[in-house]
């Protein structure tokens, strides 16, 4: 199985719609901050064209960006983005857009930043799948050039979709909020795809999909989370030992591989139990229990409640 695979498995499990809220257009000096996000939310910036540093006190990140940067926020962290001079902030002023994004801009001379911000929305309890396997932030770069292969590649067809979000950020056109919108949700699945292609995240769940040796794991767990997997099957997969792929594993993601897969079945139970027609003894059996109880104190531990408990507030609306 591919990388691709086990990407379209996750976001078949979990749902995450995206929304463009800004467009920055800045000359230097220049700073934005911004609080932490809400659990549910991932912030995402693009650099359209231009250059900003970005500050993540938590992770104790400060990382030049260029035109073309695409910066995640999976944590939701709080960070600030600035020009890098260390002069105070000219004065900002904001309209709303016809497509129900803010316009912000500023009158100051120096080096111009054409920038785009907005977040992530991910349906619970799925946020926590999100920020257990990913890194606290993600920066990814969009092709320039027009060769075949680089069109071809996550980074290439980053370029192309930041050139979409571009232009209807800039028109006043019939459908622009929902076309933006439905852009935003697109950039999530490609910035995890490039992400993963370029092999350098050092840990996480994209660095195990990105890794030759594990990656045929990770691939059948997330096609077949319910399977009843035992750590031989899956060293096996790998060609390793049960050692070598127990102790390969933890070091990537920080979790063993039956971490990873409670947690997949946990989100896939949380969304069976939306079904106001299905037992719980049935959505049990679906996610690969046999015993309803061993369930049932599996959700709790991982879920901070009962099955019964999460389908009411599902049902509910909360």
């Amino acid at each position: 199985m591919s990388q691709v695979d086990w990407l379209s498995h996750l976001l078949q499990i979990i749902t995450v719609t995206g929304q463009l809220e800004v467009r920055c257009a800045y000359g230097a000096p220049w700073r934005i901050i911004w609080p932490k996000a809400a659990a549910n939310e991932i912030p995402y910036h693009v650099i359209v064209k231009g250059r900003a540093i970005f500050e993540d006190p938590d992770s104790k990140t400060v990382q030049e960006l260029g035109s073309g940067d695409i910066v995640l926020l999976p944590h939701g962290s709080s960070h600030m983005l600035h020009d890098g001079s260390g002069k105070t902030p000219i004065s900002t002023r904001q309209s709303r857009g016809s497509a129900g994004w803010m316009l912000s801009e500023n009158d100051a001379p120096g080096e111009q930043l054409d920038l785009l911000c907005g977040r992530f929305f991910v349906v619970p309890p799925h946020d926590r799948l999100l920020r257990n396997y990913l890194p606290a932030n993600l920066v990814v770069r969009a092709a320039k050039s027009h060769g075949e292969e680089d069109i071809a590649s996550a980074s290439g067809q980053l370029s192309g979709l930041v050139g979409l979000m571009r232009m209807e950020s800039a028109g006043d056109r019939a459908g622009g909020r929902a076309i933006l919108n439905a852009l935003s949700s697109v950039l999530f699945a490609l910035v995890l795809r490039a992400a993963s292609e370029a092999g350098k995240s050092t840990e996480g769940l994209l660095a195990l999909a990105g890794n030759p040796r594990l990656a045929a794991a990770i691939a059948a767990m997330f096609a077949d989370p319910a399977r009843p997997w035992k750590l031989p099957d899956l060293a096996d997969l790998c060609g390793m030992s049960r050692a070598t792929f127990m102790r390969q594993f933890q070091d990537k993601l920080g979790r063993s591989a039956l971490d990873l897969l409670t947690d997949l079945r946990m989100s896939m139970a949380a969304n069976e139990l939306k079904k106001p027609t299905i037992s719980t003894e049935a959505v049990a059996e679906t996610v690969g229990y046999q015993s309803v109880s061993a369930f049932r104190r599996v959700f709790a531990q991982r879920m901070g409640m009962t099955p019964g408990e999460w389908r009411r507030l599902a049902h509910n609306g909360e």
